[in-house]
């Protein structure tokens, strides 16, 4: 990951955050937005919070799956605009590795490599879509929304438009960001923007479901498998296939393939080694 080495998440646990939380339960690891008081909207600390444990989640080699979820009524209102226009207003969190690179979520999201699934009970808002855009799954309660407000401060929602360009139209791009229109739950999974729209009682419960199911599974094919749909769209369209079959000849050679052969014939669940 270009933003934080893996050297710099060995001291990790001798991070105290100021804007997140984090736990690691097995191979699940949680992300929890913590700064209800403003919305949950991220300072450039925060940004950098995120990032360092996005790293963390990447390198560590027994994390499998990894939740976003937040605090308070509001999933995130996007970035604190004060704090990035004004050094003053940002606290430095001196016990975080220096960033690599200036700070951007979208990229951060797309070197994880691992599946990530946002759990949304509040409203999100402009660059609060770098989250759910970066997540593998977003399950949202029906009751949550989903807008980019920028146009109605004078801005526009840049850095948003690269993660959701893999996700809606461009048309749909264009609607949402020149308009500023409230979404809702049942309108953000028409569209595509979350995947599944569960009902409060439900979500984590379900979230929780589909993170076990993923624990369980190949984590070597996922991480695998992810990294090559990623880098698809930088291979000629004729080479696509043989990329692809050069990727799965490599994951044959794995040990968790041969355990995957081997219980799939002695009728055993496999031990996966992530090797």
């Amino acid at each position: 990951m270009r933003f934080y080495t893996e050297e710099d998440i060995q001291t990790f646990d001798n991070v105290r955050f100021l804007h997140i939380k984090t736990a690691k339960a097995g191979h699940l690891f949680t992300i929890t937005l913590a700064r209800p008081e403003k919305r949950n909207a991220f300072t450039p600390t925060m940004a950098e919070e995120i990032i360092y444990a996005l790293a963390y989640a990447h390198y560590q080699s027994d994390v499998r799956c990894v939740v976003l979820k937040a605090e308070g009524p509001v999933f995130c209102a996007g970035a604190d605009l004060n704090a990035f226009h004004d050094p003053s207003a940002n606290t430095v969190n001196e016990l975080l590795p220096r960033i690599h690179e200036e700070a951007r979520m979208g990229d951060a999201f797309n070197e994880l490599h691992k599946p990530c699934i946002a759990h949304v009970e509040g409203a999100v808002l402009a660059g609060g879509f770098l989250l759910i855009c970066g997540c593998t799954f977003v399950f949202s309660v029906p009751e949550a929304t989903f807008s980019l407000p920028e146009v109605k401060r004078g801005i526009w929602p840049m850095q948003v438009m690269a993660s959701l360009s893999t996700i809606l139209p461009q048309r749909k791009i264009l609607e949402m960001s020149i308009t500023g229109k409230v979404y809702s739950g049942k309108e953000a999974l028409e569209m595509g923007l979350i995947t599944h729209l569960i009902e409060k009682e439900k979500i984590a419960d379900e979230v929780n479901a589909l993170a076990s199911q993923i624990c369980n599974s190949a984590p070597l094919a996922i991480q695998a498998g992810m990294q090559s749909l990623n880098q698809l769209k930088n291979v000629l369209q004729n080479e696509q296939h043989s990329f692809l079959k050069s990727e799965l000849n490599k994951l044959l050679q794995t040990e968790d393939a041969k355990e995957g052969a081997l219980a799939f014939k002695e009728k055993r669940e496999p031990v996966w080694k992530g090797k």
